[in-house]
């Protein structure tokens, strides 16, 4: 069993462990012995958010790294998906992140890219743990001129700003849009209103005044319901909510109504395969988009696959079988063709772009699918065992299935932080799935609530 790493990193309440500035710079040291994989010197790049916490773990990660006799570039707040383009732009050997994404202020996270931009694999994350907990790289301790030293990329923001505008054809630009974008208070407050205005559109900016406490506080991505009001009293065309680290986006259309993930990637995999540049005809969803998106892409020859929830899932299938884009209801969209990682303003660039170039408002472009009816159940549990070794939950799953005939889906997970069983059931008829929904909530209260 893994201690530290979670499904995103390591992540906790700021510090208290495992979110300590110990064990901050132990993950550095650890990691810096890790990446030592070339000749000469090395090189590690820190982003962070605008956690007030940020400062402390940062200095922990430097002092961690530089004792191993590696180099720290440090690029202050930055989006997360920045990080993993700096991390490549500049040739380093891994890139840290100190964020806990959209979680309150009081949490914070240490994510890793190696040197190609990717998440770490899970086969280096238990490495990192079992160098740590060994104490197998205790006694190696540079001396003199071999100890590490800190520098600061003064031009990170605008590496990246260029790096993201080249997501997009040379020729275009947003002249003629006007947005809203909100920051969240979080890693992208200055880059992603440079971005846009640059780009030629009028923005409107809120969630732009971080203070290290305000960070995904009735706001952002989480929170997107200031954002829907500041579309309909600047009568926007179209709202975006970035998350506290910037690697997804919410999009909210010109009447104030938010529009779901799962038709955002209706609307862009449908105008990708249009363009003839869909990897192979496919979507990568999650096993939580909706039963309409597969119907709606089934219509016009584009598959979708499934995978767990979670943005590192996506990205293992896609890499595995070639797909080139992929995304959760949540908002995080991977664009292979751009980014090595979500990243909320290449996914923002991208649904300007298919409105500027169909002239046609969100809205619209939303009706590339149909959402079928669902219904989602939490159901408290008091134990967690595989449910194919529980006769009768089994049985009830392969029962509701039945039911459906066809025309739904049944989705029973665990959460993967709360004591919860989570039941998602899909079909035509809203009475049938609710039916369906609550028969199996009773059985899992019944054997294991």
């Amino acid at each position: 069993m893994r201690k530290l790493f979670g499904t995103d990193g390591v992540r906790g309440v700021a510090n208290l462990e495992p979110m300590t500035s110990e064990t901050a710079m132990q993950l550095g040291r650890a990691a810096a012995h890790l990446f030592m994989r070339r000749a000469g010197r090395h090189q590690i790049v820190i982003g962070k958010d605008t956690r007030i916490s940020g400062y402390m773990l940062e200095s922990a990660l430097m002092a961690g790294i530089c004792s191993m006799g590696v180099d720290v570039l440090l690029v202050g707040p930055m989006p997360t998906p920045a990080i993993a383009f700096l991390t490549r732009s500049l040739r380093a050997d891994a890139g840290v992140v100190i964020s806990a994404s959209h979680n309150p202020y009081q949490d914070n996270g240490i994510k890793f890219f190696s040197n190609d931009g990717f998440k770490l694999p899970d086969e280096m994350e238990a490495r990192i743990e079992e160098l740590i907990v060994s104490k197998e790289i205790s006694h190696l301790r540079p001396t003199a001129d071999l100890i590490g030293k800190a520098y600061r990329i003064d031009d990170a923001e605008g590496r990246y700003i260029e790096f993201v505008k080249r997501s997009l054809p040379k020729d275009l630009d947003f002249q003629g849009l006007k947005l809203v974008v909100d920051c969240a208070n979080g890693a992208a407050y200055k880059v992603a209103p440079k971005v846009l205005r640059e780009l030629g559109a009028k923005v409107e900016v809120i969630g732009n005044e971080p203070d290290g406490m305000n960070i995904n506080q009735d706001c952002g991505a989480v929170h997107p319901q200031q954002l829907q009001h500041a579309v309909r009293y600047h009568k926007a065309d179209i709202g975006i909510a970035l998350d506290g680290d910037a690697d997804r986006a919410m999009f909210v259309c010109e009447q104030g109504t938010i529009i779901d993930g799962d038709h955002v990637m209706a609307a862009l995999g449908l105008d990708m395969h249009q363009q003839g540049v869909l990897a192979k005809q496919t979507l990568v969803g999650t096993v939580m988009s909706n039963f309409g998106l597969e119907l709606s892409m089934a219509k016009v020859g584009i598959k979708l696959v499934r995978t767990p929830v979670g943005d590192r899932y996506l990205l293992e299938r896609m890499l595995a079988e070639g797909y080139n884009f992929g995304g959760e209801q949540s908002g995080h969209f991977v664009f292979l063709d751009h980014n090595t990682t979500g990243d909320g303003l290449v996914s923002a660039l991208q649904m300007l772009s298919l409105m500027k170039r169909t002239k046609k408002p969100v809205s619209e472009l939303a009706k590339a699918m149909s959402a079928v009816p669902q219904i989602l159940l939490n159901v408290k549990v008091a134990r967690k065992p595989d449910l194919k070794s529980v006769p009768d939950i089994d049985r009830a799953i392969r029962a509701s299935e039945e039911r459906l005939n066809g025309n739904g889906r049944v989705v029973v997970r665990y959460s993967g932080t709360e004591p919860l069983l989570r039941i998602m059931v899909e079909g035509e008829r809203d009475t049938l799935i609710k039916e369906v929904a609550e028969h199996l909530a009773q059985v899992v209260r019944t054997h294991i609530g």
